[in-house]
């Protein structure tokens, strides 16, 4: 399988986690974008479609791609309570929740996200 299947198979399946999914300023979502190298996640308002928190694993010191996962969970949950936000809603983005997404995800909820 060539890589334009491959983004044209995620993209379909992120298309299908979107018309389930949407945040809200009071529960906004949480979108990961994930490629090769990093992890990329975002705190989206829909309504007023602003974002209002961003981590990436760019920035963040770590030996292996799931300790930058773990880290970037925790560094998001931390944002998210800076802004007084308790709850969001998880996307995906198309991606199994396996890994460093699964790995993020539990980082997270462990630093006081509820999802």
């Amino acid at each position: 399988m060539d890589t334009r299947e491959k983004t044209i198979r995620r993209t379909r399946r992120k298309n299908r986690v979107r018309a389930k999914v949407f945040g809200t300023a009071a529960r906004p979502r949480l979108s990961i974008f994930r490629s090769n190298t990093r992890i990329t996640a975002q705190l989206i308002d829909d309504v007023s479609q602003v974002t209002l928190g961003a981590v990436s694993t760019a920035a963040i010191e770590g030996k292996t791609p799931r300790e930058k996962s773990i880290a970037a969970g925790t560094a998001i949950a931390a944002v998210a309570k800076d802004r007084k936000i308790k709850k969001v809603v998880f996307d995906r983005g198309g991606y199994l929740y396996a890994g460093n997404i699964q790995a993020f995800a539990d980082a997270a909820r462990e630093a006081g996200l509820i999802f």
